[in-house]
């Protein structure tokens, strides 16, 4: 190589050297505070969202939805009168009974008002599932409530605050609010509860229908009513359906039975489907929205 050649590599190497930036050091990462519990706290506000499509939820919204506004629609050619107002016990001009208790007279027409109009804003659908479930010994020892709590954590999977959502209740304590023959008294934890909303609730109600229902023991259905009761009754207007299970059917759960010696205690459940359905019938309309998902009824 000649001369020429070799001070023009040397001057390239001495601008490419200059050219280089220096390198900066590795940033300090501040430890993260830790909450009362221990658990730290990042320095984002992180929220878990779906990751997956709800297959029941895609079944509602498909499916369901259409056969349901076929099967409760009622035609009504003409638009309905206004509502008459209520009439009330006392004259609410008369200075003698204007702070007197005034109820309607007929006493409490919810019951007996009618469905709302059929249309696509008014389709039934479900909005919340209410799990509870009473102890009796919780009154002596508190500590009979931790199965009940573990159980019902690890089938809806709901937590407090859960995946940054802080409208997330989780499982909740229910205290008692009245004497009840030395039983129960004000303040005291007697059971706990849990509501499910979104794709926990379609979730639970999937499992409920292929895990435990099949394996129930002389399991006919849920019980209804029998034809001859009316429809205006508080029960039948509600569009509430409520159902309990034998502490047998705690053990059909996957969450529970993987893990079954953990929970030395069997109990039983409430569960309440909540739609909002209203008026006469709301009850029938509800029972056709959850034999869409194919829970099944049976007469009494």
């Amino acid at each position: 190589m000649s001369a020429q050649a070799a001070a023009r590599t040397s001057r390239l190497a001495t601008v490419a050297g200059r050219s280089v930036r220096r390198t900066r050091p590795a940033p300090t990462v501040k430890p993260l505070q830790c909450d009362k519990k221990g658990v730290p706290i990042p320095h984002v506000n992180l929220v878990v969202r779906d990751t997956h499509r709800c297959r029941l939820a895609d079944h509602y919204h498909n499916t369901l939805q259409d056969d349901l506004m076929y099967m409760t629609y009622v035609h009504e050619p003409v638009a309905r009168p206004p509502p008459r107002p209520a009439r009330l016990m006392f004259d609410p001009n008369n200075p003698y009974t204007k702070h007197r208790f005034n109820p309607p007279l007929g006493g409490n027409r919810w019951p007996k008002q009618p469905p709302p109009p059929s249309a696509p804003e008014n389709i039934i659908q479900l909005e919340r599932i209410q799990i509870h479930t009473m102890i009796k010994g919780a009154t002596n020892s508190r500590t009979t409530l931790l199965g009940p709590i573990m159980a019902l954590r690890a089938i809806s999977g709901a937590n407090e605050q859960g995946g940054g959502q802080h409208t997330a209740e989780g499982v909740q304590l229910v205290k008692g609010r009245r004497n009840l023959q030395g039983w129960v008294r004000p303040g005291v934890p007697v059971g706990v509860k849990v509501d499910l909303k979104g794709p926990q609730m379609y979730d639970f109600l999937s499992v409920l229908v292929e895990f435990v229902f099949p394996r129930l023991r002389e399991f006919q259905g849920i019980v209804m009513e029998g034809p001859s009761n009316r429809l205006d009754k508080m029960s039948s207007a509600s569009g509430v359906v409520s159902f309990g299970l034998p502490p047998t059917a705690l053990g059909l759960f996957p969450q529970i039975e993987v893990n079954f010696d953990a929970y030395p205690q069997t109990f039983g459940m409430h569960i309440h489907c909540m739609t909002n359905a209203k008026g006469v019938g709301a009850q029938n309309r509800a029972r056709a929205l959850l034999s869409g998902f194919q829970i099944p009824f049976a007469r009494s």
